[in-house]
């Protein structure tokens, strides 16, 4: 169990890759956990779609400040949410992180982007050939970790503690 809840406080975002392919049947397991993840009312509204193509990688990121490292990433999943329904989003940030676990526990890395504004949206929702009421908004990157470049990152690293995270209104319990 220790073993457990140490491989999923590990899971970190990487941004670099190695050119190693992802096999298909790699992506299909990934992609069969997480069709298992839990959503409001078993309505599951996500698809999934995955970019292999180059050229089409790196159309990708274009499509968000912080979409560049979709460009060097063997394999690119686009999240398709049906916006049908208000909770969505909600379940749509489960079924991701849940990829990125699955990922994580295979060895591979992986980073989500945010797809945005607007029009970079309804880009990337056709590029996946969906429309309305189904939006791409999230997109995961996935492949074999590489080392990370030299230099200092401008993003923080570490976690804030828990004792600053965490309160209760529970007499006798945290804070």
């Amino acid at each position: 169990m220790v073993d457990s809840l140490r491989a999923l406080a590990s899971l970190r975002a990487t941004r670099w890759f190695t050119d190693e392919d992802v096999s298909d049947d790699v992506v299909r397991q990934i992609l069969d956990v997480a069709r298992w993840t839990g959503s409001a009312r078993n309505r599951q509204p996500w698809r999934f779609h995955t970019v292999r193509d180059a050229a089409r990688r790196a159309e990708l990121s274009g499509c968000g400040a912080y979409a560049v490292h979709l460009r060097s990433a063997p394999v690119v999943v686009l999240l398709a949410l049906d916006h049908g329904w208000a909770d969505s989003e909600f379940d749509g940030g489960r079924v991701a992180q849940n990829i990125m676990l699955a990922a994580h526990l295979l060895g591979l890395g992986s980073c989500p982007v945010t797809f945005f504004p607007q029009e970079n949206v309804e880009r990337v929702t056709a590029i996946a050939g969906y429309s309305h009421p189904w939006q791409v908004r999230t997109g995961i990157a996935l492949g074999h970790p590489a080392p990370r470049p030299a230099g200092r990152s401008a993003i923080p690293t570490g976690r804030h503690a828990l004792d600053t995270l965490w309160t209760s209104d529970d007499a006798g319990h945290q804070r």
